[in-house]
């Protein structure tokens, strides 16, 4: 009777987590690039637990990938691989979404470690669904309230940015709560990541995860991920006040 028992959970558990897989990650998000320090970053909030596990991806130097709606996770390490390879975002988004015959379900925003970037939003996202690309950033979103989430998103961000003493991850938070503001995610709110990656920035100098922050299931979601990053800036006030200065690319011939 307990072997019985056990196989049930394990089948329900298998069934749980295949429903899950079927539901699509609703989603605003935006990938962003600092010109001055190199940095990279994701943010992302959605009525979806656990968003942060899904959708942002990101590698010091190279660049950073948002993964969403009927999400594929394989875009993620592809996308940074094909990035690393010298392939530009709109080159890695057509590689990427050419050899996925799912791809009019996907959504993806892609910027490089050059600034450069681009976004892909599938004729069969649900509605409302689409994004912006501006410069070094790509905001994208679907199921949302309204086009102004995404255009609030974008403006926030170029705002932010204009701040002095400011950096990408305030970029990033203010973005999130202008969408919000606008409107969001048009099913509610629920989870919400922030990630910035540095070269060696990270705990011990050993990895590039400069800022890795996630709400999993929070009644606000973007409020609350932005009171951990004021938090984080406390606890690690040296990475936050010597900001790196990103060398100035070679002049052309």
């Amino acid at each position: 009777m307990h072997r019985i028992t056990t196989l049930l959970a394990v089948a329900f558990c298998l069934a749980d987590h295949a429903a899950a897989a079927e539901l699509p990650v609703a989603t605003y998000s935006i990938v962003a690039f600092d010109p001055v320090t190199g940095d990279l970053g994701v943010a992302v909030q959605s009525k979806f637990f656990g968003v942060g596990s899904v959708v942002p991806f990101a590698r010091a130097g190279v660049g950073a990938v948002a993964t969403q709606s009927w999400a594929n996770v394989t875009y993620g390490p592809e996308g940074l691989r094909l990035l690393e390879q010298g392939k530009s975002p709109e080159e890695t988004l057509k590689l990427l979404t050419d050899a996925d015959e799912s791809r009019d379900l996907r959504q993806v925003g892609i910027v490089d470690g050059k600034g450069r970037a681009a976004s892909f939003t599938g004729t069969k996202c649900n509605a409302w669904a689409g994004h912006k690309v501006g410069q070094h950033y790509a905001a994208q979103g679907n199921i949302l309230a309204s086009e102004a989430v995404v255009k609030d998103m974008a403006a926030a961000f170029e705002k932010a940015r204009a701040k002095p003493d400011s950096q990408l991850g305030d970029w990033l938070m203010a973005a999130l709560a202008a969408a919000e503001a606008a409107g969001g995610d048009k099913r509610g709110r629920q989870s919400a990541a922030l990630l910035v990656v540095r070269d060696k920035a990270g705990y011990g100098r050993a990895s590039d995860r400069f800022i890795d922050l996630r709400v999993e299931d929070h009644k606000d979601p973007v409020e609350e991920l932005a009171r951990l990053l004021e938090l984080h800036k406390k606890f690690y006030p040296t990475n936050h006040r010597l900001k790196p200065v990103r060398p100035a690319p070679p002049a052309s011939k």
